[in-house]
């Protein structure tokens, strides 16, 4: 058991582990940064579609941001109260249990090599059986059919499992098993939620679902809760020095806890390279009917649930303009840029570069700009690439709002792209609904600081920590409801040009 923390232990290490750097985040009880450190790590691209880590790397720097952050904070491991964890999710680790190494390195998220299994599986006629248990889809991004390819492809690794010699693990569980020295092999609700391997409803691992993907029950983690009470928590070390760690949660179910997305049908959106939103459901899993995610939430005691869908092109459409066309230099000139006209000029980019994803789930459509004229100027260009994130958002939470079947009174946002004014007032005007900017925009970090400093006592309650939840700026729609509406119509025609483009290779 973890030691309690004493009254003079008022900050929180958060651990955000990332794709591309590994980052750590020192927050005082007001919930405000004092201290924070990054590095990058390496990124691998073996052949076409394949994306790898090195784990040790990732442990490596991960550990070493600890250092700095502490050391920029002036303060030691004894003066923390506890750690969290938030982190990249899906990427699958599999390693030795006795001496702690990788087998390989990690298949990140991103990686697209089973996708040929996955038409396996859903040609089979397995989908409804697995969706309904696991609220996901047969995707490359989740975590068993990466499994599934390290034990088939790494040399001895099936048999290997099956006696118990190997671990696998998400990011969390691989940290946690370096910061407990080999000793636990742990992951939680969220991030086991995304495996493909866990039953939502019970709340366990699925032997049905081991047997589809043929994974041994014998490599798999203890799951535990997201927030974990002092007599739970995990005792862990840096530089021989004992820590208590509290609170472990997937990047984006981080991101809805630290946006005080507390209660049903409150939802935030994340603007970064891709967009992700959730919307909180309750502790009931609602499987959607119009092909979105339905996920764990946050596991304290008993399950809390969330839908979630996923833009592909988010900020990477503002990167596209930048390096693919070179119409800006900087992806923050896009705004001004995109504001040197009054609209489109009726100019829609739809930017499906590697498809559509939810609600369309269209792997064959293509990027397409349409409405072109004589009058057409890189400015249009540029606000009809921001309306696009705009408009992709929107589809999201329509689906959300339809599946859940509560109200949805407001949308808190973060992520690089939500400094964008422009884009978030249009967000307001297509959604019909404020957007709302808190003051503190590491969300996902605070979220893992939240959900430890939950656990052991730092913060009393959830209420306390939406008090801590500031709101930075406010856009409500002025839209016109009609015209909004027509906007929407004229976007979901533009999608449908774009769709079932690209042919068979």
């Amino acid at each position: 058991m973890a030691a309690a923390p004493t009254s003079s232990k008022k900050w929180v290490l958060a651990l955000d582990q990332g794709t591309t750097s590994s980052r750590a985040l020192i927050f005082d009880a007001r919930g405000c940064v004092i201290a924070q450190a990054q590095r990058e790590f390496t990124q691998y691209f073996p052949q076409p579609g394949w994306v790898e880590h090195d784990a040790n790397e990732i442990w490596e720097t991960q550990r070493a941001t600890m250092r700095e952050a502490l050391a920029a904070a002036r303060l030691g491991p004894r003066d923390i109260a506890a750690v969290g964890i938030s982190n990249q999710r899906e990427t699958t680790v599999l390693w030795d249990r006795t001496t702690g190494e990788p087998v390989s390195r990690a298949i990140v998220w991103q990686d697209r090599r089973t996708a040929s299994a996955c038409e396996h599986l859903r040609a089979a006629g397995l989908e409804p059986e697995v969706a309904g248990r696991t609220g996901l889809l047969f995707d490359p991004y989740f975590s068993a059919t990466k499994l599934a390819w390290l034990l088939e492809h790494v040399p001895g690794a099936r048999a290997r499992a099956e006696r118990g010699e190997l671990a696998f693990g998400t990011i969390d569980s691989w940290l946690l098993f370096k910061l407990t020295a080999h000793r636990r092999h742990l992951t939680d609700a969220t991030n086991a939620s995304r495996t493909l391997l866990f039953n939502l409803r019970e709340a366990r691992w699925d032997e049905r679902l081991l047997e589809i993907f043929r994974v041994p029950r014998a490599c798999l983690p203890e799951v535990v809760d997201s927030c974990l009470s002092r007599a739970d928590a995990i005792e862990i070390e840096l530089d021989g020095v004992k820590l208590t760690l509290a609170g472990i949660a997937g990047d984006q179910q981080a991101a809805l806890f630290g946006q005080a997305c507390f209660s049903s049908g409150m939802a935030k959106n994340t603007y970064g390279t891709g967009c992700f939103a959730l919307m909180h459901t309750g502790n009931t899993p609602q499987i959607s009917r119009h092909r979105l995610l339905t996920t764990v939430a946050l596991r304290r005691g008993r399950c809390q649930y969330a839908l979630e869908g996923g833009v592909f092109m988010g900020g990477a459409t503002v990167q596209w303009l930048r390096d693919g066309l070179g119409i800006i230099e900087r992806s923050a000139d896009v705004e001004a840029l995109a504001a040197s006209v009054p609209d489109t000029g009726d100019l829609y980019l739809v930017p499906a570069f590697a498809g559509l994803g939810a609600p369309q789930w269209d792997a064959a459509a293509r990027g397409t700009l349409i409405g072109l004229t004589r009058g057409t100027k890189r400015a249009h260009i540029a606000r009809a690439a921001l309306e696009s994130i705009a408009f992709q958002t929107a589809d999201l939470i329509d689906a959300m709002r339809q599946d859940a079947g509560c109200a949805f009174g407001e949308l808190r946002v973060d992520g690089g792209a939500a400094r964008n004014d422009l884009l978030l007032q249009f967000q307001a005007d297509i959604l019909g609904v404020p957007v709302l900017r808190p003051t503190n925009t590491e969300t996902t970090a605070f979220g893992a600081a939240a959900l430890a400093g939950l656990g052991v006592g730092l913060w009393q309650s959830e209420e306390e920590l939406a008090a801590l939840w500031s709101l930075e700026r406010r856009f409500e729609p002025r839209m016109p409801a009609h015209e909004s509406g027509a906007r929407r119509a004229r976007w979901t025609q533009a999608v449908e040009r774009a769709r079932h483009w690209a042919r068979e290779p």
